[in-house]
């Protein structure tokens, strides 16, 4: 059975993530998507939003995770971020990218983003 699909993109949030001593004083702007696999059949059959995931809920804990404790990499933050998104019991697997679009990269660039994907054992 192919797992359905509840996406979450965009979600902007700053943060002090990154290896360099002014990215922990100065912080910087993340931005995340989530993309969540689950079988949204049975939240749909009951119009029960306990059945299926609360984004807005999910956008939060989101969010403290990037304004939270700092890390070095951006890796280790998208792998927290797909563990929140696990904890929920109705997700089966989480795609989660993690952009930095102010990264300190000495040439001209558009976006630094990790991409990874992460599925119940």
């Amino acid at each position: 059975m192919s797992l359905d699909r509840i996406e979450l993109r965009g979600l902007r949030a700053r943060g002090r993530h990154g290896c360099l001593p002014a990215e922990r004083e100065l912080g910087q702007e993340f931005v995340v998507d989530v993309a969540l696999g689950l079988d949204t059949r049975p939240a749909a059959e009951g119009d029960d939003l306990s059945r299926t995931v609360d984004y807005g809920s999910l956008a939060s804990r989101l969010v403290a995770v990037v304004e939270g404790e700092p890390v070095n990499l951006i890796e280790t933050l998208a792998d927290r971020l797909a563990k929140i998104c696990l904890e929920d019991p109705n997700v089966t697997e989480a795609d989660v990218t993690v952009h930095k679009p102010a990264a300190p990269v000495p040439h001209p660039f558009t976006d630094v983003a990790v991409r990874i994907r992460r599925s119940r054992p």
